[in-house]
């Protein structure tokens, strides 16, 4: 992963809408941590690992985690009746924007969700360092006090946004906005604001659970977020570079889109693609339905792209939050393999390397590139050059399979593979252990 430096313009003004001045926003966009810690400047973007298309040919895809950043001690800136209407012209097809209703009811949805988002303001200390050549004391004889000391502290800053679940005020929001902040203010659409408490965040799924001191809160209303269809539209509310209370709309463009084909394979989330407006700072704001209820979390861009979003559903939300109040943490079902779909032309690249440790006797399958050391796959028995086949008896045909397989599957439990291993069939039992790293 690379990182780009980049810089930022600010300014002030007041927001009639909800009543609170305009923090002083990000206007680039730079690289940052994928998925947790706070990055050292505006926006988050990343250059994302790449599913495997071949044995060795990767690609990458840029990804923005849409939170605002900045490396500095100064202040942290800133279901309706849908009817198509006919085409005027006669035969040239022409695609026409649906009308709702009510020429009002996006307007009514925000009225009533707003006062239940959020504004975050997280902030943590750290240690830098000069350059290696600042530091050697032959250099530093020549300018004596003129360099500043090798070791400084430097507060870095970020921005987002969240949603209140309940009265008491607990505040959904996205792990990589909060993670390793040692401050945490949460600012109500009112003006008011609260110290937040970070009950627990899981960088797997890029979900965090805030806590406030405070009673009678405005909360949402939740979907069921596998009940969603592309074509239905969506509504984004948050702080995108600074800009608090910002409302956009769009559609649902996909659903089920893998932690691979956004370009973040270390993620366990299947989200939700939108081309409603997301920008650096909505992230952990909610995507509504037209019954104003939240069907997602929005968290991601495509770096260079339009109209292309993601949110993580809301009944992972759910369950990842509930945990994360239970246990403080959640475990998540890990084996220690990288796999890749087969296919004729990556059996025949396998088969024709004298190099390869294992040959390939099918065209198709999910095949084990590598096992890692120590896991819990290669504890179980599992080798590189190994087919699934199924997984706990069910036949499997692509990673992506497998792979939410062992998302369902529990830590410490055992869990049947069957596999082809030098042209047999054979049955290898496994036990997951929980993802390292976490």
């Amino acid at each position: 992963m690379t990182r780009q430096a980049s810089g930022r313009t600010s300014g002030q003004g007041s927001d009639q809408a909800s009543g609170r001045k305009l923090r002083p926003g990000a206007r680039s966009l730079a690289l940052v941590l994928l998925g947790a810690g706070i990055a050292t400047a505006g926006g988050q973007a990343l250059s994302g690992l790449g599913q495997p298309t071949g044995a060795e040919a990767p690609t990458a895809t840029p990804v923005f985690w849409d939170n605002g950043f900045w490396n500095s001690s100064e202040q942290a800136p800133p279901a309706a009746n849908i009817q198509a209407q006919a085409p005027q012209s006669s035969g040239v097809n022409v695609a026409v924007a649906p009308s709702l209703s009510s020429p009002n009811l996006i307007a009514d949805i925000v009225g009533r969700v707003e006062p239940s988002v959020v504004r975050i303001d997280a902030a943590r200390t750290v240690q830098t360092s000069l350059p290696p050549m600042f530091q050697d004391p032959f250099f530093r004889q020549f300018f004596g006090n003129n360099l500043p000391a090798p070791q400084r502290q430097q507060v870095q800053r970020g921005v987002g946004s969240g949603f209140i679940t309940s009265a008491d005020g607990r505040i959904i929001t996205n792990a990589h906005v909060v993670a390793g902040a040692n401050e945490v203010q949460v600012t109500l659409s009112d003006g008011r604001t609260f110290r937040g408490r970070v009950v627990g965040a899981d960088s797997v799924t890029d979900i965090a659970v805030i806590q406030i001191d405070a009673q009678n809160l405005p909360t949402v209303s939740i979907s069921d977020s596998d009940r969603i269809r592309p074509g239905e539209w969506a509504i984004a509310i948050g702080n995108p570079l600074g800009l608090d209370s910002t409302v956009t709309a769009g559609i649902i463009s996909a659903t089920g889109r893998s932690s691979r084909q956004v370009g973040v394979p270390d993620k366990r989330v299947d989200f939700i693609q939108t081309d409603a407006a997301i920008n650096p700072g909505n992230s952990g704001g909610p995507l509504l339905n037209l019954n104003g209820e939240v069907i997602g979390v929005n968290t991601a861009i495509i770096q260079g792209a339009q109209g292309l979003g993601f949110a993580i559903p809301i009944n992972t939300v759910q369950r990842i939050s509930a945990e994360l109040i239970q246990n403080g943490r959640v475990e998540h079902a890990y084996l220690g393999i990288q796999m890749v779909n087969l296919t004729p032309e990556l059996r025949q690249n396998i088969n024709s390397n004298p190099n390869r440790s294992f040959s390939v006797d099918t065209d198709s399958g999910v095949l084990i590139g590598r096992v890692l050391p120590n896991s819990p796959a290669a504890q179980g028995g599992l080798r590189e050059g190994d087919i699934i086949t199924a997984v706990e008896g069910r036949p499997v045909t692509e990673s992506i399979a497998v792979q939410q397989a062992v998302e369902r599957s529990r830590v410490g439990q055992n869990l049947s593979l069957t596999l082809r291993r030098g042209g047999r069939e054979q049955t290898v039992t496994v036990r997951p252990g929980n993802i390292p790293n976490q």
